[in-house]
């Protein structure tokens, strides 16, 4: 999360979610967040893959002062996570087409 007053990006929680609908159930209804996540995965190949990704939590709700500092900040918070591919959700309800995304599937 971003602090609006000295614009510093901080761990929101030390928490580590075993599957996606215990982080659906915890991400803020009205606040953006970056999420960190490295999610396993079976490929169509059969291959293993355990793709290392920022997910891009922008409600529709949040206000335009939020949206803005949040955007500012993605490329930022992109390239100090050194992630491989940022996944944008405005919704929890999002959550279940991210191991679609991941396996690159329509």
């Amino acid at each position: 999360q971003i602090d609006k007053k000295s614009l510093e990006i901080s761990q929101a929680d030390d928490e580590v979610y075993t599957n996606l609908q215990e982080l659906g159930d915890e991400l803020p209804d009205h606040s953006p967040r970056f999420v960190l996540l490295s999610y396993p995965l079976t490929l169509s190949s059969g291959r293993l893959s355990v793709p290392y990704v920022m997910l891009y939590y922008l409600p529709v709700t949040c206000n335009s002062e939020l949206r803005m500092l949040y955007a500012g900040a993605k490329e930022l918070m992109r390239n100090t996570a050194e992630v491989g591919k940022i996944i944008e959700i405005d919704t929890a309800e999002d959550l279940e087409e991210v191991e679609e995304k991941l396996k690159g599937e329509p």
